[in-house]
């Protein structure tokens, strides 16, 4: 009888060493994060989601929206990066275009329009997307100040819309170079500013381009051809005078829009 209670007893000490401990006692949020990670087999199988590894950021009493350290940050970067654009803005007010053309705006979107002996011209440009990539310099070669740093430049792609009265136009795609340098041959010494990308005739006023309509790419052009086109263009307007004051214009534009949008950010992350 001894010999079976002695049995028991070192059988249940056996049975209590080899149970883990339960444990430590957690907060209830962070306990249920835990118990989520750590649900049996059924977890086994599923993404952890949360770790404890990485802080939850904090929640303002009353409000489901986010206020962290980050954000604190980031408002204050964004107030100081506002002022300091604000201070380069080289136009306060966008400048304008000579040659009688009438603008029109409607967010990064542009339409320049001019009415020349019953002809239209309709000019429209989009500065999303027209600020060319900065060439990276070594830093240990080259050390510039601000003044030092290059001008940026919007150069859009701009489309050229001609209308006589029917209810086709003749389109021209325009685009400026990366260069801004195209010449026809040795021993021309006056370059364009930009280039005929594609001509074609679309149907009057439509926003897309008609793909079923013929066109006309410049690519493996005749360059006596290419430049009557440049010529008809610069009849009616368009020529490297009209192509620097719309890129100053699409310039000041693009300006403007960033710093709408710095502030629009700004507005954002303070929200509360």
């Amino acid at each position: 009888m001894l010999k079976c209670v002695s049995r028991a007893v070192q059988l249940a000490a056996r049975v209590s060493s080899s149970v883990p401990s339960a444990p430590a006692v957690r907060p209830a949020f962070c306990r249920s994060i835990w118990s989520l990670s750590s649900s049996g087999a059924a977890s086994a199988s599923r993404p952890r989601l949360l770790t404890a590894t990485r802080a939850l950021p904090s929640l303002s009493s009353g409000s489901w929206s986010l206020h962290t350290e980050g954000d604190k940050a980031f408002a204050e970067f964004l107030t100081d990066e506002i002022k300091e654009e604000k201070k380069i803005q080289k136009n306060k007010s966008l400048p304008k275009i000579s040659g009688g053309w009438e603008l029109e705006l409607n967010g990064t979107e542009a339409k320049l329009t001019r009415s020349l002996s019953g002809e239209k011209v309709t000019i429209t440009f989009n500065v999303n997307n027209s600020i060319p990539p900065q060439l990276e310099e070594d830093p240990e070669h080259t050390q510039k100040s601000p003044e030092d740093e290059p001008e940026i430049v919007s150069t859009p792609n701009f489309v050229v819309e001609v209308t006589k009265g029917a209810k086709t136009s003749l389109v021209f795609d325009c685009h400026f170079p990366e260069d801004e340098q195209i010449s026809h041959g040795e021993g021309e010494e006056e370059s364009d500013i930009f280039t005929i990308r594609e001509v074609s005739f679309q149907p009057e006023g439509d926003a897309e381009w008609k793909e079923t309509s013929y066109t006309l790419n410049t690519d493996s052009l005749d360059w006596t051809l290419y430049d009557h086109l440049m010529d008809f263009l610069a009849d009616r307007g368009v020529d490297n005078t009209f192509a620097d004051e719309l890129m100053a214009l699409s310039t000041a534009l693009e300006h403007q829009e960033y710093i709408k949008f710095l502030e629009d950010l700004s507005t954002f992350v303070k929200c509360k």
